[in-house]
């Protein structure tokens, strides 16, 4: 934690003011008029976010630690508010191009693409590429191997032109301040990234797809700060050509014309291998890359697995990652990922119409080495194992507890990928580049900030589903920004309660109901009763729950087993030996374990000693055995050194109950549609698109086609399914 310079959250961080050429509304003059005066809130500390991770990476940890020093807090830029003390003239007339003289001096780190076709045809793993297509003979000339790769030319010479990419650089600075109201930048971690781009590492920078803006938002960044652009790994299909050109020359890689989405390219036999030696030969030039990946989905972690596979052969020494978190106060609505020179010029002219909407908040973490976390061996995976392996046991045969592990996430890294390399990974090496991919996405995750629209939509969806009025929201909001801070999650606003409650519901309030009641001082707000404002609302706190997501998680195996115990009698213990570990370099019983840890500091949990009625070296009178982990380093196999013994009971406070329903409620819904979904497995009379566990998967041209197994096409089978999931959700 570090202080700030003020007494409130970093002033850059206020809430933008709201134009005053419009009418207020009514209920926007009482929530001004109730919270007139309520101090500045949130405290006068701050979280470092976005710091190597100390079980994978210690010695980048401990190197970044050793180069920073002292942690200073050194605030947030604003990189909507350029004005003249931003380059190096005065006057009345720099004011007006400021914008112009400031992206004009912008330094770039610009290197021609020279000879870089060339390389690329006459690597090694493009001819044995086009030798094991048969349309190209060993030893044939290079005319026809770049015939063959004619789709390939123009993604394979994207550069990076200086003075185009300043004018482009200066187009979006425009845009987006027709789209934000701010696009904040925090600073701290600026100077991990210019040493070490001075040092000669090789950046790569990782966030997770949100939003086309995301693309364009981490080049403009380091542009302004004087940083390397990096080559932008992007997913959209330009259909124009002039489109194309114009982004392929400041160092946007676009997808082939052919390809309508990744999958299609992956499909190329080709693409692969062109791309992986594209990729070898842009960090062999000491360029920097940026690549995205889907959370969902899993798109964009071939590009990862590529580089790991450079290290692994040797023939790029290491990589430094950058996780980036890119938080929205509202993400925009891109819904089309086909992109034409008309439908941008459309947007170009709808901006100049429309109001800034919400803000943006930008986190660089500290670079870390991916070679350390490839051979240091602590990326887990030893134990990751189907889904079905995991739960079977414990749905169909009632044997908890007999099974323990990760589940294998091999959808982050679709098998046309492997199918398109030459030889494909074994297992262990696939899981290996899945871990690092999951690791990337849980720390890209892990810097952003919770802007003050996810904490309202929590505190609605979560806490007050009936509704609130504005002094108690208010005094929610306040609360659970200490709870993110003790979390060590940062926020991406400031200012007085007063302006964070009205910012956010100004933003919200297409998908709430504001109830301005004349004979009340107090305005009331509920959700709006609609399938799409509830899908706005949990897509907006989606960060919150991921802030919680290990007491969440206990929160629902403790409130099942309330639910066991009220339906059976029997009591019910949690013991625990104490292990340390972060979520997701740590075993499947370290999360457990850190989930009652985090339940006890909620105060939903207690934690008591269990007294012993022998001592502990009378091995004589052991009527019963005790487990611990078996990655606890402390752990011994001596007689006489067990370990204590701890037992939970719930807590008797009056805020226990309103707690454990808070985190119960935010995996409800995921709980609920699987419920729903199990109890219609009788309604799938066809095939359908998608993924599901208790149903097979059926691999077509068009698509991944799902059916019921036969495992679940017995009714009391999936009647034991629905009673597993059902039992874990809070009623």
């Amino acid at each position: 934690m570090v202080h700030e310079k003020n007494d409130g959250i970093n002033k850059e961080m206020a809430v933008p003011p709201f134009p005053q050429n419009r009418p207020a509304l009514s209920w926007e003059l009482k929530i001004k008029k109730t919270l007139r005066l309520v101090p500045p809130c949130l405290g006068k500390l701050r979280p470092i976010v976005g710091q190597c991770c100390h079980q994978c990476t210690p010695d980048s940890l401990s190197c970044q630690s050793k180069k920073t020093g002292q942690n200073v807090f050194l605030g947030f830029q604003d990189l909507l508010k350029v004005n003249e003390t931003h380059t190096r003239y005065r006057g009345w007339l720099v004011r007006r191009v400021c914008c112009v003289l400031f992206v004009s001096g912008c330094k770039v780190y610009a290197r021609p693409a020279n000879n870089r076709l060339d390389r690329v045809c006459q690597s090694n793993r493009v001819k044995e590429a086009l030798t094991a297509e048969h349309n190209a003979p060993e030893g044939g000339d290079s005319r026809g191997q770049i015939n063959r790769l004619s789709s390939f030319l123009p993604l394979i010479n994207t550069c990076i032109i200086p003075s185009l990419l300043r004018f482009v650089g200066w187009v979006v600075l425009k845009m987006f301040a027709s789209i934000f109201n701010s696009i904040q930048v925090n600073l701290n971690h600026l100077p991990a990234l210019r040493r070490a781009s001075q040092e000669g590492s090789l950046l790569v920078y990782v966030y997770v797809r949100q939003s086309i803006m995301d693309c364009a938002l981490i080049p403009l960044v380091l542009l302004c700060h004087n940083l390397r652009v990096p080559y932008t790994v992007s997913p959209l299909q330009i259909n124009s050509y002039s489109l194309r050109s114009i982004l392929q020359k400041v160092g946007v890689i676009l997808l082939p014309p052919s390809a309508v989405t990744e999958q299609d390219a992956e499909l190329d036999s080709l693409y692969s291998t062109v791309m992986t030696s594209l990729v070898h030969e842009l960090l062999h030039e000491g360029q920097a890359l940026s690549v995205g990946v889907s959370a969902e989905s899993g798109r964009g972690g071939q590009w990862l697995a590529r580089i790991r596979q450079l290290i692994k052969e040797g023939s790029v020494p290491d990589v430094s990652l950058v996780p980036v978190g890119i938080s929205y106060d509202c993400v925009p609505k891109t819904k089309n990922i086909q992109v034409g020179l008309s439908s941008l010029l459309r947007l170009l002219w709808s901006l100049f119409w429309r109001r800034p909407r919400g803000g943006v908040r930008i986190d660089f973490a500290q670079p870390f080495s991916l070679k350390e976390m490839c051979e240091s061996g602590r990326c887990r995976v030893d134990e990751w194992l189907p889904l079905q392996d995991l739960l079977l046991p414990v749905i169909l045969d009632n044997r908890a507890g007999s099974v323990f592990g990760w589940r294998r996430m091999s959808w982050l890294l679709p098998s046309s990928h492997c199918a398109s390399e030459l030889k494909e990974p074994t297992p262990p090496e696939r899981d290996l580049s899945i871990a690092i991919i999951l690791h990337l996405i849980y720390s890209a995750t892990s810097c952003m900030a919770v802007m003050s629209t996810s904490l309202v939509s929590s505190l609605l969806l979560y806490r007050r589903r009936k509704g609130t009025s504005t002094s108690l929201l208010c005094r929610d909001v306040a609360w659970l920004t200490e709870e993110v801070f003790f979390r060590n999650k940062d926020v991406g606003f400031g200012g007085s309660l007063a302006e964070v409650i009205h910012y956010s519901l100004s933003l919200l309030a297409p998908h709430v109901i504001i109830a301005a009641v004349p004979s009340s001082k107090d305005p009331f707000i509920v959700p709006r009763p609609s399938l799409a404002a509830t899908l706005h609302l949990t897509v907006q706190a989606q960060i919150v729950t991921h802030t919680f997501i290990l007491e969440a998680v206990g929160a629902c195996a403790v409130s099942a087993m309330l639910c066991e115990v009220a339906s059976s009698g029997v009591s019910t213990m949690v013991r625990s030996s104490g292990v340390d570990g972060k979520e997701p370099c740590q075993s499947s019983r370290s999360f457990a374990l850190d989930a009652v840890d985090s339940l006890v500091h909620c105060g939903i949990l207690i934690m008591e000693e269990i007294p012993r009625e022998v001592p502990k070296c009378d091995v004589w009178k052991k009527d019963a055995l005790t487990w611990t982990t078996s990655d606890d380093p402390y752990n011994s196999d001596s007689d006489c050194e067990e370990q204590d013994l701890h037992s939970y009971k719930i807590s008797q406070s009056s805020q226990c109950p309103e707690m454990l329903f808070f985190l119960c409620s935010m995996l409800s819904g995921h709980l609920r549609t699987l419920c729903w979904a199990t109890t219609k497995l009788d309604l799938l009379h066809t095939p359908l698109l998608g993924m599901c566990t208790v149903l097979l998967e059926e691999r077509q041209k068009e698509g991944v086609f799902l059916d019921v197994s036969s495992l679940f096409q017995l009714s009391e089978n999936r009647k034991k399914l629905h009673r597993f999931i059902s039992h874990y959700l809070y009623n």
